[in-house]
């Protein structure tokens, strides 16, 4: 019976050395400082660019936190949802970028402020050919992206949808 006691002594002392390994001898106190508030507002700022259509689909055209924006996919379509361009897919590009370059200028953005663009065509091959007005639009660099063929869009004879996102370093 004498062992378990000894046993029990070893296995406290083991416990207490390990322990005490990270401990050099010095205290070192952990406090965590308070976060400072941001002086850019986290305050959602909605715009719609045609607001009964946006209601009536259920979506907001963009919004920005802080400095960074996210804009919903533009088509080329009249304030009353009529098609431009149908099956011109130059026009429609064009049409699109217009849209957007509206949303960016409404808060204060330019396309040097996107960062990221997604492209939706119905049509690849007709995008890839008329894809060259992009450089009108990049002028500084291009942003990263996606482009995507897919079988359809929201309405019947939509050739393209563009989508982006954009920061603002102050």
């Amino acid at each position: 019976m004498a062992k378990l006691p000894l046993l029990f002594t070893l296995i406290s002392f083991s416990v207490l050395t390990i322990s005490g390994c990270n401990n050099s001898g010095t205290e070192k106190t952990s406090t965590v400082e308070p976060v400072a508030k941001s002086t850019t507002s986290e305050t959602p700022e909605y715009f719609s660019l045609r607001p009964k259509l946006e209601k009536e689909y259920g979506y907001t055209h963009a919004v920005k936190i802080g400095d960074d924006l996210k804009i919903s996919g533009a088509v080329s379509m009249t304030d009353s949802g009529v098609i431009i361009g149908a099956g011109n897919m130059e026009l429609q590009m064009k049409n699109c970028y217009s849209d957007l370059e509206k949303i960016l200028q409404h808060y204060g953005y330019t396309y040097d402020d996107v960062f990221a663009e997604n492209i939706y065509t119905t049509n690849m091959a007709e995008f890839i050919r008329v894809s060259g007005f992009r450089n009108t639009i990049y002028k500084k660099q291009f942003p990263t992206g996606t482009w995507l063929e897919v079988k359809g869009l929201a309405l019947q004879g939509q050739l393209i949808e563009i989508d982006m996102e954009a920061h603002k370093t102050k």
